[in-house]
């Protein structure tokens, strides 16, 4: 007997909740294939939307790909179906990072699945945190996360926590005088308003929070030295809580696993009522981002650097249509 096929209408939807992911400078480095005949989703890179300065091997877009992923495989599990999951799976082609095959449907909520609410809940929110430390079972529950799909999640505290600071701040000082990483911005930032860009990527004024006035919280400025008219200013927070997301090898296998895990812990802090937002400058160099590792183990990549918290969400960023990302196919 033959399954009945999914309508357009359901696979543009799922994309949809694919493409909610976060990403570098919100770049939306993805595109989707879906095959009818297979019942089988494609994720496919997409390379011209890299950043030439701040991620020269494509790191970066592989976490945000492994992330629309993630929430490709929780919307699948939502639905009642088991997303059978393959990562790289034609190695001759770079571009072609994952498949998700529709199999058997179940009527049981997954782990995926409960989180399907906080994909259009999640956004990255660059506003000041509470002084409220995370609570050591939540702590536990993003570390089981974090696992679930192969990764480690730690959160560095005292003099670790010190060092990965240090690092943020020499990042910071370097993007400064660093013309590539400027162009970068320049590119993924939007200082117009609202009325006049109607750009459906990158990040837009309304999303850059406040410039930071007091605090150690590691926030990166996006608006660098461009004046945003009405842009207030903050004390943010003196005790930070950064978590570390770690792969034991560096591969473009390991930045999809860590970009799943990382927005699989992003779901679940949602869940949990926390905020979020990303730290990205010290891995943007190739020699502060190794020391930003576990000291003690001395092992494993650091992939993902996340500010977590209790404080206002953050507003949503904009997203690319739809259409332009999906390819429907017999």
């Amino acid at each position: 007997m033959s399954r009945p096929a999914l309508s357009d209408e359901w696979v543009a939807a799922a994309v949809r909740d694919a493409v909610a992911a976060p990403s570098m400078h919100n770049a939306q480095p993805w595109r989707f294939r879906y095959l009818r005949r297979t019942r089988a989703f494609e994720v496919w890179a997409d390379f011209e939307r890299t950043m030439p300065h701040s991620d020269p091997d494509t790191r970066g877009v592989h976490l945000g790909c492994g992330a629309a992923l993630l929430n490709l495989r929780t919307g699948i599990a939502h639905a009642g179906w088991h997303p059978e999951t393959r990562l790289l799976p034609d190695l001759s082609d770079k571009a072609l990072l994952a498949s998700v095959r529709l199999v058997g449907r179940t009527h049981r909520a997954s782990g995926l699945s409960v989180l399907y609410p906080a994909i259009r809940q999640r956004h990255s929110s660059r506003h000041p945190f509470e002084e409220r430390q995370i609570p050591e079972a939540v702590r536990e529950s993003l570390r089981a996360a974090a696992r679930a799909e192969g990764v480690t999640l730690t959160f560095p505290d005292s003099w670790h926590l010190r060092e990965v600071l240090e690092l943020v701040q020499e990042a910071e000082a370097r993007n400064i005088t660093d013309p590539g990483s400027d162009q970068d911005l320049a590119r993924w930032t939007r200082t117009d308003a609202p009325s006049v860009s109607t750009a459906d990527d990158g990040v837009p004024h309304y999303a850059f929070g406040p410039r930071k006035r007091g605090g150690r919280a590691p926030m990166r400025d996006f608006a660098g030295p461009r004046q945003v008219a009405g842009r207030d200013a903050a004390d943010f927070e003196q005790n930070p809580q950064l978590a570390l997301i770690s792969t034991d090898h560096d591969r473009p296998e390991d930045w999809l696993r860590a970009g799943q895990a990382m927005e699989r812990v992003l779901l679940l802090a949602t869940r949990e009522g926390l905020a979020s937002s990303f730290v990205t400058q010290p891995l943007e160099w190739t020699d502060l981002r190794w020391p930003l590792r576990d000291p003690m183990t001395g092992t494993g990549y650091t992939q993902v650097l996340l500010r977590l918290g209790y404080g206002p969400n953050g507003p949503g960023a904009p997203r690319r249509p739809v259409s332009e990302v999906l390819d429907i196919e017999a």
